[in-house]
């Protein structure tokens, strides 16, 4: 076997492998957007380093962009396989896509220079057709692999892959690909699925250079809630439409229904992509940890009084106006777009705005920025000055920290090598040496973009 980098190689964006059999057949693992700067983001728009013609398939471990963004460009290259994936991640990954078609034509200038278009929504349609489902533990014969999905524990759907060649030309037979590992135990998911057995694993590093702080996330965001509340202030929560969205809300009812919060202390939910995915993730009760599955038979688990959802832009910038304590959750996640920018703009410069940071933020975004510390940014072409005050929580990271990635590879029986890949430079290096010190493993590769790597 041998695997192609095309992405998430010294960055966590952009995930996309080409894994190609003994006997010469290939499939794609992931085909992620790259985000976060303008320098990093150009690989969006740059010709695939591969024959996107010659796979016999796709196989995506989950919805979240940076692994899926990018997949109805294989159409304009001559793709015409199938697209495999788990059921949750079929849903949630079509909202993602025409979300995205949506930013794109939306986005696109009226004056001035013309901007690459990515796809269109009705690429994206098409690409959607080509989905097909299976669900975790049920081996599939796709090309000359047989795939097994195994729960990743990361978001609704979201799979590690165990892939046999079929067809081997060497003692090389089993490999493992991580996907993204969830932060176990989970808000919503179960735990993290523990795999027996591989020669090679291909493992995410985001997370490989620190262990998460002990500090207690729902903690965090009721005392955010609670200053706000004091202050009549504006919590500003930037955050991703799946699966951090709904852990948020999922507390809040929490906190809500115990009294630790006011029942009338607004939360907008201002994410129409959001709100979508929330109402796949209610169709899908089965996939939830033991927690959730009590709570659903008590009532809903995302709704609470004073929930307000926010359609129409129009309507978000009407917040604005509105007078007392309030929590805005918005996208992005990386306040990289979205309709947090505006937000930011017109808040950060307030001093009792309270921003809450609560997932990874790439070098170069806008939320990078501000969890350094910058206290003048650039939104949209105008200077800021932030005066609100700044926190994060990396409790609600749904990414394994350095200790539950390395658990998870010690599980692991009969590795010979290890890719680490989905992670800056400085983590990869951290968990190199220390899967070395404390496996023995040392062939370990660190690709760079657009590296064959042959097994």
């Amino acid at each position: 076997m041998r695997i192609k980098f095309l992405g998430a190689v010294g960055e966590v964006t952009g995930s996309s492998y080409v894994l190609t059999s003994g006997s010469g057949q290939s499939i794609l693992i992931d085909l992620g957007m790259f985000q976060g700067t303008l320098n990093v983001e150009r690989y969006n728009y740059e010709p695939p380093a591969y024959d996107f013609s010659q796979l016999t398939a796709v196989v995506l471990t989950h919805a979240h962009l940076d692994h899926s963004g990018r997949l109805p460009i294989l159409l304009s290259y001559g793709f015409r396989g199938n697209i495999w994936m788990t059921p949750p991640t079929r849903d949630l990954t079509e909202i993602s896509l025409y979300d995205t078609a949506k930013i794109e034509k939306d986005d696109y200038p009226h004056h001035g220079p013309p901007k690459p278009i990515l796809f269109d929504h009705n690429l994206a349609v098409q690409t959607v057709l080509k989905f097909e489902t299976i669900d975790y533990r049920v081996p599939k014969q796709i090309g000359d692999f047989m795939v097994t999905f195994r729960d990743a524990g990361h978001i609704l759907g979201a799979a590690s892959l165990e892939i046999v060649d079929t067809k081997p030309s060497s003692e090389i037979k089993k490999i493992v690909f991580s996907g993204d590992l969830g932060n176990t135990p989970e808000d919503l998911e179960k735990p993290t699925e523990l795999i027996d057995s591989a020669d090679v694993v291909v493992m995410e590093s985001t997370y490989g250079d620190r262990l998460h702080p002990k500090t207690n996330p729902v903690e965090t965001i009721q005392s955010e809630i609670n200053e706000v509340e004091k202050s009549g202030g504006a919590l500003l929560v930037p955050t991703f439409s799946l699966d951090r969205t709904q852990e948020l809300l999922h507390i809040i009812m929490h906190l809500k229904r115990n009294g630790k919060v006011s029942n009338e202390t607004v939360v907008y939910l201002d994410s129409p992509m959001a709100e979508k995915a929330t109402r796949v993730y209610v169709n899908y009760p089965p996939y939830f940890n033991q927690e959730i599955q009590d709570d659903l038979k008590i009532g809903g688990i995302f709704d609470f009084p004073g929930l307000k959802i926010i359609e129409h832009g129009r309507d978000s910038v009407g917040l604005h106006n509105l007078p007392g304590s309030k929590v805005i959750i918005a996208g992005s996640g990386m306040m990289n777009g979205g309709r947090v920018r505006t937000h930011a703009a017109f808040y950060l410069p307030i001093e009792s705005t309270r921003l809450l940071i609560v997932g990874y933020q790439g070098v170069g975004t806008l939320g990078r920025q501000l969890l350094d510390g910058d206290k003048e940014v650039n939104i949209d072409g105008m200077t800021v000055n932030v005066k609100a005050i700044v926190t994060d929580t990396q409790g609600l990271s749904s990414h394994a920290d350095q200790g539950q990635l390395m658990a998870w590879l010690k599980h692991i029986q009969g590795v010979k090598k290890v890719i680490l890949t989905h992670g800056e430079d400085s983590a990869r290096l951290v968990l190199k040496q220390k899967i070395t010190e404390e496996l023995g493993i040392t062939d370990i590769t660190l690709p760079v973009m657009n590296q064959e790597v042959v097994l």
